[in-house]
């Protein structure tokens, strides 16, 4: 069963808004700058991809919380979703309130631990009394609530699902990343011979989701609509990806979808710009696709929000939805020599016109915790 997408928004270091952000995206402008959140001076790595709303660059506390509720408000408005709906909220996330945490443990910030949970602050902004669940499904944490929503609307448990992702940098998944990385980065390359590890960056999204049926009844005019997520948990190792496991989820998502790899259009690709990560993402997708990977074009966006973490992958779906509307796919900013791997496949370097009907959007994490997703929107 396909879902009706009726209001969407994002937040990222590129911009405010969806359109600010794709109008960036397209220009090829990015969002990497000098680390604000905390000092530099222990690490090796000085750049990452921040949104910049700290007045005096002084850090605050529940600045995820923040960004959650700024992208599922906007969302919702664009819906015109009624506050006394039968809806439910569904958010991915990596790191959740971490640097709250961080902020309580190391300068005693004020917190209390019911902050942690994003339920209270979201009904507060949308003056509903929504039930909140929170998934924590590393950096695919936003794909995996996409399709849990689709399982609560299929089941008739709500008529509305509302899906968010939110992560902000916080200093000890930075401090990780800057000691797993082999070398250090000075920004994110996907696909690139050169690429040298990934950065982290500020990012919050949403969708909201409903049947076509509700939203013809209601008016709503329909976005794009999510035809399947795929989903797989290979768990083969820690943080290394498994080919095997990615190319699993793909063929989950064009079964549900009633697809084949030929009919995909354009990709949002999860390209971190890290060593094994790419490497696993190009071996899987020319293992399902085989002669037609080459057909779909290919963004790989971090290289110009930075990795966003459990948010990345409902980043990617609403830049999706973006791109067919407007007929623009932003370009994969740094890549000047690609990697073997990927040769065959159509990795665009500047911003490209497309006439393009369906997407497919990918989101890999942690653990072999892997989704992909399939949008279908007319342009």
């Amino acid at each position: 069963m396909t879902y009706a997408i009726t209001g969407s928004a994002m937040k990222t270091s590129l911009g405010e808004d969806k359109c600010t952000c794709f109008e960036s995206l397209c220009s090829g402008h990015s969002g990497r700058k000098r680390l604000q959140s905390f000092t530099a001076d222990h690490f090796n790595v000085r750049n990452a991809y921040e949104i910049d709303d700290r007045p005096g660059g002084i850090d605050r506390a529940l600045r995820a919380t923040e960004l959650l509720c700024d992208a599922v408000q906007a969302a919702v408005q664009e819906a015109a979703l009624p506050p006394d709906a039968r809806c439910v909220v569904v958010v991915g996330t990596g790191l959740r309130e971490l640097r709250t945490l961080e902020l309580f443990w190391t300068v005693g910030t004020p917190m209390t631990i019911d902050q942690l949970h994003f339920e209270r602050a979201l009904n507060r902004r949308l003056h509903t009394s929504f039930p909140v669940i929170t998934l924590a499904n590393a950096c695919s944490a936003s794909s995996f609530a996409l399709a849990v929503a689709e399982d609560f609307l299929r089941d008739g448990a709500f008529d509305f699902a509302i899906v968010g992702g939110c992560d902000t940098i916080t200093k000890s998944m930075f401090g990780l990343l800057d000691r797993v990385n082999p070398s250090h980065p000075d920004a994110v390359r996907p696909f690139d011979r050169d690429r040298r590890g990934v950065l982290m960056g500020d990012g919050a999204a949403a969708v909201v989701l409903e049947s076509r049926a509700s939203a013809n009844a209601r008016g709503a005019p329909v976005l794009a609509t999510l035809r399947a997520v795929g989903t797989s948990c290979d768990a083969a190792h820690e943080t290394a990806p498994d080919p095997a496991g990615i190319a699993r989820a793909i063929e989950d998502a064009y079964q549900r979808a009633g697809l084949a790899p030929e009919d995909i259009d354009i990709i949002m690709a999860h390209g971190t710009g890290t060593p094994l990560n790419d490497k696993a993402e190009a071996e899987a997708m020319q293992r399902v696709m085989r002669q037609h990977v080459s057909h779909p074009r290919i963004c790989a966006m971090k290289s110009m929000t930075g990795h966003t973490s459990g948010a990345s992958g409902l980043v990617g779906v609403v830049t999706a939805i973006e791109a067919i509307e407007c007929g623009m796919l932003p370009p994969t900013v740094g890549l000047e020599h690609l990697m073997p791997e990927a040769r065959a496949m159509n990795i665009v370097n500047e911003a490209t016109p497309v006439n393009a009907r369906l997407a497919q959007v990918n989101a890999f994490g942690f653990g072999g915790v892997n989704a992909v997703a399939i949008l279908e929107c007319e342009s």
